[in-house]
C-alpha cells in the first residue's frame, strides 16, 4: 500500500536508517509463500555477512498472520542476523518480557482470520439452507437478478440440456 510505504520510508529518514530495498507485496500474509518475500529472503541470504539488517513494516499483521510461521521465519531472519521491527508496534526483544506482546501481536491477526472464515462458512451454510445459492452458477445455469431485486439461477441454453 502506498500510505504504508510512505510511513516507512518517512520513519526511516526520520530515524536516519538507511534504507536498502522496498519490497511491495499484494499477497495475503497468511503465509511466507509470496514472491517479494521470497527476493527479500534471497538477498538476505546472500548478504549475509557481519552485517545487521532490519526488516521494516507497520504492523505485525503485515508480517505474518499466522504464528507458526511467524515465529519460524524470525528465527530463519535471525540466523541471517537480521531483525524485524513494526514501527506503530515497537518491540524489543532483548527484553524477555515483549515476548508475550509479540505473541499478542502475532495471535490477535490469525484469530480475526479464523473467526472471518467461520462467519464465512456460517453464512454461506445458512443462506443454502434458507433455498438461495450463494456460488457461482452451476453449468448449464447462469446467475442473474430478477426484476425484483432477487438472485435467481436459471437454465442457460444449450449448456443446460
Amino acid at each position: 500500500m502506498p500510505e504504508q510505504e510512505d510511513r516507512l520510508l518517512k520513519y526511516c529518514e526520520f530515524n536516519d536508517i538507511n534504507v536498502k530495498g522496498v519490497y511491495r507485496e499484494d499477497f495475503s500474509a497468511k503465509n511466507f509463500n509470496r514472491p517479494e518475500w521470497k527476493k527479500l529472503i534471497a538477498t538476505i541470504k546472500k548478504k549475509s555477512s557481519g552485517d545487521e539488517n532490519n526488516i521494516l513494516f507497520v504492523k505485525w499483521d503485515r508480517f505474518s498472520r499466522n504464528i507458526q510461521y511467524a515465529y519460524e521465519m524470525i528465527g530463519i531472519l535471525r540466523k541471517c542476523n537480521t531483525s524485524t521491527m513494526a514501527i506503530d508496534q515497537p518491540i524489543d526483544l532483548t527484553i524477555p518480557e515483549s515476548s508475550v506482546m509479540l505473541a499478542v501481536y502475532l495471535s490477535v491477526p490469525e484469530a480475526e482470520n479464523t473467526r472471518r472464515a467461520l462467519n464465512t462458512a456460517n453464512g454461506i451454510r445458512r443462506a443454502k439452507q434458507m433455498g438461495r445459492y450463494p456460488n457461482k452458477a452451476p453449468l448449464g445455469y447462469i446467475n442473474l437478478t430478477g426484476l425484483d431485486g432477487k438472485k435467481i439461477i436459471p437454465p442457460r441454453q444449450p449448456e443446460a440440456g
